[in-house]
């Protein structure tokens, strides 16, 4: 009887690790993402701490003076847009109204196939709501039972809105704190994790090379990705306020926002302001006009600029950084788009430095 190759038996164990280790990161997401986030943050301030701390500046005080700074900033730039977001808000209303209007003179006469089958969709409904209103006979001794629809409630809504939103402060706060600790504790937790890593030299200079290797390229992607993605949101501010779109601050800020999740936030800018062109221009050439606008900037940026700025190091396979995007989104939701990228680069830096690893770097890099 042949024999089973060793590497045979080790398929399912592998599996069975893979599987669960994906059922605990979905399981317990609400640790893991507030983790990730004041890691990601923490590296992504580290040098600064660093340099402040060589010119005598503590370090608890340079941490907390530069996450002052940023919270300070991102709400004063929330402060100054809410009456521009507020008012793009107020305008969904006429938006969708005039919309409507521009389908009706975009698609041609009463005649055409859409009115008609819209015709037969309303009489297909009013026949199901004339046959529905007519009562039943009811069985003698069976009491009918009418179920009424709740009606809206203002309190539930409020209700749900506080607490969306308090959930969002506290998770704020729980990675602000991380962050903070981690850089006020500086190089603790690498020289633990160092003398962790075995007792021969080999295994800790690994280690060390591995951690180097990881703060280094989650460092300059964050770097790089800042810088893009300010570029992008001041190259698309000017560009629609060129065509003359309305909120094109608000489509900036986005947009830079959005120049963070490779790929899908580059489709959703373009989808999203073609659609406010078309909704304010009524025209399909201003739309796509828009569109291509915003499309033609962030394909500069993300295969020309990034690229360059990144350099072949820290690049991956087109293919795998977009299904790695798509598996931690479906992980976890929205912040698995933002945090999916510096998650792989972290992978990559590990199966490049590990032996048994290696042929999986090999497949990830570019």
């Amino acid at each position: 009887m042949a024999r089973i190759p060793t590497e045979a038996h080790n398929v399912p164990l592998i599996l069975l690790t893979v599987f669960a280790g994906i059922f605990i990161l979905d399981w317990a997401q609400t640790v893991f993402i507030p983790l990730m986030l004041g890691v990601i943050l923490s590296y992504a301030l580290s040098p600064l701490v660093s340099l402040m701390s060589k010119w005598h500046i503590p370090r608890a005080v340079g941490a907390a003076s530069l996450l002052l700074l940023i919270v300070g900033g991102v709400g004063s730039m929330a402060y100054s847009l809410q009456d521009e977001t507020a008012s793009m808000i107020q305008t969904l209303p006429d938006a969708a109204r005039k919309f409507r209007q521009t389908l009706r003179t975009e698609w041609g006469s009463s005649k055409g196939a859409i009115e008609n089958v819209q015709k037969a969709a309303d009489q297909i409904e009013h026949a199901a709501s004339e046959t529905a209103a007519i009562p039943k006979p009811v069985p003698r001794g069976v009491t009918r039972v009418q179920i009424e629809e709740p009606k809206f409630n203002i309190r539930d809504y409020l209700w749900n809105g506080t607490i969306g939103a308090l959930s969002f402060i506290s998770l704020a706060v729980m990675v602000l704190f991380l962050a903070y600790f981690l850089m006020v504790s500086g190089d603790t937790f690498r020289r633990k994790l160092v003398r962790l890593s075995g007792p021969t030299l080999g295994k800790k200079k690994i280690t060390v090379q591995m951690l180097n290797e990881i703060s280094t390229q989650i460092q300059h992607y964050l770097l790089v990705q800042v810088l893009t993605s300010v570029l992008v949101g001041v190259a698309t501010w000017l560009a629609f306020i060129w065509v003359g779109l309305e909120h094109a601050a608000v489509w900036g800020v986005a947009a830079a926002v959005l120049n963070l999740i490779p790929y899908l936030g580059a489709i959703i800018i373009t989808v999203g302001s073609a659609l406010v062109a078309f909704l304010q221009f009524g025209s399909t050439g201003m739309a796509l006009t828009v569109g291509t606008l915003s499309l033609v900037i962030n394909s500069l940026e993300g295969y020309l600029l990034s690229p360059w700025l990144i350099g072949r190091a820290g690049r991956m396979n087109a293919v795998v950084v977009f299904a790695g995007i798509l598996f931690w989104g479906w992980l976890w939701g929205a912040w698995g788009l933002l945090l999916g990228m510096p998650i792989m680069m972290g992978i990559k830096s590990v199966c490049d430095r590990v032996e048994e690893f290696k042929p999986v770097g090999e497949f990830m890099g570019d």
